[in-house]
Order: C-alpha cells, then structure tokens, then sequence
C-alpha cells in the first residue's frame, strides 16, 4: 500500500509516513479476553509473550493495556480469572516503567482494592478509560495518581454529566472508544455537541460522510465540546491542559 501510494503521488507517501511515525500503542490483555492466559502452554509463557511484544517495539509501545476488570460481560471471562490476570499484568509496568490504560466496568471496589495493594508496581500511574462511574470513585482513582478517561459512554445519563462537571480537569484526557461509545442524540450530553457530522447507512455511504451508528475519532470534537460547557471553561485554555495531561502521562520523556 504504501508503494502504491508513493507511485501515485510522493507527497502522498510523506504523509503516510508522518502518520505512521505518530501513531503509539499498548500491549496488554482486555478483561474479557484474559482466558487467553490460561489457554496458552501456561500464564507465565503468555505473560512473556506480552513482554517480548514490549521489548521488541519499545519505541511505540506507550502504555501496559487494556486490562482491568468487567462485570457486565463475564460471559466472556470469569470474574476470578479476569482478577488473577489483571494483577499479573501490572508486573509489566513496573518492569518497563510504563503507564497502565485500564479498564473498569461495574468493579470499582475490586479494581481499586487491586491497585491499592500494589503500589510497589504502579510507578507511573495511568488512565482510567470509558470511566463512567461515581464521584466517589473517580477521586478514588484520581488519588492513587491516575487520569480519567472521558468518551460518550461516560457522558450517557444526568449523573454522569454531574460527575463530569467536578472533575478537575488537570486529570482529564478525552478519547472516542470507537467504534463505539459516540454521543448520541438520545443523551442528555447531546444537548452541548456543537459539530455534527452527517451520518448514512454503509449501504449508502459517500464520501465525507460517517457511517450510521460508527463513531469515528473525529468525534473526539463533540466530547471536547461537551466538556467545555460542562466546566464553562475556556475551549483554548481547556484543549491546552488536556494536551499536557496526555503528553506528561504518555511521553513525558519526549
């Protein structure tokens, strides 16, 4: 592909490759996958499968992640092994001196209790991300050292928005989740989206259009845009300090 695109226009090609060149990630094992621990020769081996994964990419590799815990789905996992696994996988941030991205859906109490006992591998902190939990929980994590990570899930119902609205915004960082978690019309937080984008059905698409029911990372816009009035802050001054909170957790060697 990129030959392609350097055979039709060698401007084409520098941009790719600057995007590529600003493109990081994360190595871990979400909540809902972690059978994949047990499944392989054995838990250790899968965990030093992630590490080499580390090692071998250490230039983009950011943060230790997903992984946390999910009650809503333990269809997928059992709630013992997401546990387990999830507290093993917090050795990989203290070996590599990275931030963890986490996961929490309906199990703050053990999610925290989890963290809290392993202070000793949590040295970088980390992000708390889709969080849509309670004011309470929230400073929880903001007092173990870590950001909040706003998407349109955590901006679904009232009491979101009102937990939202407290939250200091130098442990804010926003994000999208997508394909999914968009502010939709039929939240309260819709109310605050000043960029629409038009959306068609993926049978009808066009170009410059969004596909019906698929966020995209543009519309990390919108949830800037609620954020802003929800703390009536200043968009300039706002954009700013999230931009720090994500480059002093993420690169704060660079």
């Amino acid at each position: 592909m990129v030959y392609y695109l350097f055979k039709i226009s060698s401007n084409a090609y520098f941009k790719l490759n600057i995007i590529i060149e600003n493109l990081y990630c994360t190595v871990g094992c979400h909540p809902t996958r972690c059978d994949e621990f047990t499944k392989s020769k054995n838990p250790e081996s899968y965990l030093n499968s992630l590490s080499d994964l580390i090692k071998n990419n250490r230039s983009k590799v950011v943060a230790i992640g997903e992984c946390g815990l999910d009650n809503q789905r333990l269809h997928f996992c059992s709630r013992e092994i997401q546990e387990k696994y999830f507290e093993m996988q917090l050795k990989l941030s203290e070996d590599f001196n990275l931030p963890l991205f986490l996961h929490c859906r309906d199990a703050a109490p053990t999610f925290l209790d989890i963290l809290k006992r392993n202070p000793n591998l949590i040295k970088s902190g980390g992000v708390v991300h889709s969080f849509d939990g309670s004011l309470n929980e929230a400073k929880d994590i903001i007092n173990l050292g870590f950001y909040i990570g706003i998407n349109g899930c955590s901006l679904r119902t009232e009491d979101n928005l009102k937990t939202v609205s407290e939250l200091p915004i130098n442990r804010l960082m926003l994000e999208t989740d997508c394909p999914w978690c968009e502010v939709k019309p039929t939240h309260p937080s819709y109310s605050y989206v000043q960029t629409k984008f038009n959306s068609v059905k993926k049978e009808k698409f066009i170009d410059g259009s969004m596909v019906k029911g698929r966020n995209e990372p543009s519309t990390i816009r919108q949830v800037f845009e609620v954020l802003a009035s929800l703390k009536n802050e200043d968009p300039v001054c706002l954009g700013n300090q999230i931009y720090q909170n994500t480059m002093d957790l993420f690169f704060k060697h660079k």
